[in-house]
């Protein structure tokens, strides 16, 4: 005992009861034991986990090269138009130069696009002529309103609607795509002359009026909308 003062006991003591004290409330380590828990390790463990579920992941779109039609950029066309028919093919070409169409959204705006400038013609509304038809037609349709309001006649028009409207053709002409629709609608309309009679159609009857328009774009062009070329008249 001649080794160990009184300090040094009393905290040999003291170590020893921490010990015990700390051992009762710890608890002993029987194995079962859960590991500590770590965010970092957490979260790759649900990342790998996520990566293992299907319904966990979305697939980026892989870049499309310049002028590359999507992979299922077709499957519209060959819904429209049966696979292996020359509609089918012309469509597909077109498809091919950028920007990219669905043919069926190509009527829906055709269907638009007659309705806007049959009625336009009617009330000789150049400005939104202009808009719609190429430089040729245009102009055409201008001297047909020149030369009407020079006589001081009127048309008296009512679009009642558009029964039918098809593609019947489709070709690359150079860098402009065309696409040629067969369009029946259904239309009121009668001419008036400068004292009011009428001179041309009937102001009380619906008439059928069967029209082959062709529409077109050029594809080197930034702007992605069709104009009218050409208009020709069903017999």
């Amino acid at each position: 005992m001649g080794f160990f003062d009184f300090g040094t006991i009393f905290f040999l003591i003291a170590a020893v009861v921490i010990f015990f004290q700390l051992r009762n409330v710890l608890g002993r380590r029987t194995g079962n034991e859960r590991p500590p828990f770590d965010p970092y390790t957490a979260a790759r463990k649900n990342d790998k986990d996520a990566a293992q579920k299907p319904e966990n992941v979305v697939s980026l779109p892989r870049k499309r090269l310049a002028g590359e039609p999507a992979a299922d950029a077709y499957v519209a066309i060959d819904a429209f138009a049966k696979p292996d028919t020359d509609l089918n093919r012309r469509l597909s070409a077109i498809q091919s130069h950028p920007p990219t169409f669905d043919p069926m959204s190509c009527v829906h705006g055709a269907m638009m696009a007659y309705q806007m400038i049959v009625m336009a013609y009617a009330d000789g509304d150049r400005k939104t002529l202009k808009n719609l038809l190429s430089r040729e037609v245009y102009d055409g349709f201008v001297a047909a309103i020149g030369d009407r309001e020079a006589k001081a006649e009127k048309i008296q028009s009512s679009f009642v609607g558009i029964d039918k409207a098809d593609i019947v053709s489709a070709e690359m002409k150079g860098s402009e795509a065309h696409i040629t629709l067969r369009i029946v609608s259904e239309l009121i309309s009668a001419t008036r002359d400068k004292a009011g009679a009428v001179i041309d159609g009937d102001p009380e009857t619906v008439a059928e009026v069967k029209d082959v328009w062709t529409f077109a774009r050029d594809a080197r062009s930034r702007d992605p909308n069709w104009k009218l070329v050409a208009t020709e008249e069903e017999d």
